[in-house]
């Protein structure tokens, strides 16, 4: 199922120039610019959905989940259009996963639709080269975006009608398929540790945003230095020069083939698109993957890493058992009290988890898109400047 961006009646604030920080001689690459005492794009922390694509399966698929599987009830939610999440909800970060399908067809025949006795999806998308968006092939199949172009073409839609927005970060985990299903005629695995498939990932999504509007580890890297050197030396970009942009994190990692054959021959990124999850120490380590906040030395590591300089990704919640065992904010707290700039819950909003007789929804306080990190914001970081908070007309 695709979708079609529609402008809607909200505001973001502009703020005027004189708000914007100055510096003499600022160090500036790509319009992305550097100044002693301005707010940067890492002070900032932002809510954002984990598989922000997902459709749950219909009641046909939902029984043969449940026979596969004794987890099949963690799959079981859904989440709004990518412009709605952004616009109403107020995230300020996605999640996607893809899977490679270079000569088209990959995916257009899952095994659930065919034992379920229902139509293979009808977008032709499936049948075309191109990546494409989805959690797990042949059994949690539906998506709001069939392929990667499709999802990022709504997202910069989104962004041309708000360049004010504070930057976007995307997570992207690279997937397959189960090799189990494709011996039962299911789909091929198609491994990403490929460096032509790694090089379309970059030139598809460069192929729907511009420079102008992208932060890659070029942009970030200093001459003569590691991509992790610049990033603890010298820091991020100013929030002000970051507004409107996108970048990507890659899920991956921080150990495995896909990583390493993404940063083969460029250690520190050098041209790539996506920032990887890596380890402090590693060349090209800018961000780091740290999803269990669940206990005070967990908070404490992600709080000493968000100090340091890095871009910290955590978890508000456990797939469905939060809201189904324990309707526990906990988690959520922790996760928000760490200091990770992305705090990714399932649930975006009240009302989602109703069903499970839980009140629960990981937000922002006062309706706030954006609020200065609770870690690392410093007093030059005012919440009110980072984006207004949203009016709908």
């Amino acid at each position: 199922m695709s979708q079609g961006f529609k402008h809607v009646p909200i505001l973001v604030l502009a703020l005027p120039a004189a708000l914007a920080a100055s510096c003499d001689n600022p160090y500036t690459k790509n319009g992305l610019r550097w100044c002693a005492h301005a707010v940067r794009m890492n002070q900032i922390q932002v809510v954002g959905t984990h598989n922000s694509y997902h459709i749950a399966a219909g009641d046909k698929e939902r029984k043969i989940q449940a026979e596969l599987s004794s987890d099949a009830r963690d799959l079981w939610y859904s989440h709004a259009r990518l412009d709605t999440q952004l616009t109403y909800q107020h995230m300020r970060n996605l999640e996607l996963d893809v899977l490679a399908d270079p000569e088209g067809g990959n995916y257009a025949k899952p095994l659930i639709s065919k034992t379920a006795g229902l139509r293979y999806p009808s977008d032709p998308a499936y049948k075309q080269p191109g990546i494409k968006v989805m959690h797990i092939p042949d059994l949690d199949i539906h998506t709001v975006c069939t392929t990667l172009v499709s999802c990022l073409r709504i997202i910069k839609a989104w962004m041309d009608a708000h360049p004010r927005a504070v930057p976007i970060p995307i997570m992207m985990e690279l997937k397959t398929a189960d090799k189990r299903n494709e011996a039962l005629g299911g789909a091929r695995v198609i491994a990403w540790d490929n460096a032509m498939l790694l090089d379309g990932l970059d030139r598809e999504i460069r192929s729907v945003f511009p420079a102008r509007q992208l932060i890659t580890p070029d942009d970030v890297r200093r001459e003569g230095i590691s991509l992790e050197e610049s990033v603890l030396k010298y820091g991020w970009p100013d929030i002000e020069s970051a507004r409107g942009r996108i970048f990507f994190l890659m899920d991956n990692g921080p150990l495995g083939p896909i990583r390493d054959t993404y940063r083969k021959g460029k250690k520190n990124l050098e041209g790539r698109v996506l920032f990887t999850n890596a380890r402090p120490g590693d060349a090209d380590c800018a961000f780091q993957k740290l999803n269990d906040p669940t206990t005070d030395a967990k908070v404490a590591n992600i709080q000493k890493q968000v100090k340091l300089g890095y871009w910290v990704r955590t978890r508000a919640d456990e797939s469905l058992s939060t809201v189904r065992d324990n309707c526990s904010t906990a988690m959520r707290d922790r996760a928000f009290k760490s200091g990770a700039q992305i705090v990714s819950p399932d649930f975006p909003a009240y009302g989602m988890s109703a069903r499970w007789g839980c009140d629960y929804a990981a937000r922002l306080p006062g309706g706030r898109t954006v609020v200065c990190n609770p870690v690392n914001g410093g007093t030059e970081c005012v919440a009110d400047r980072l984006e207004r908070k949203f009016r709908e007309n």
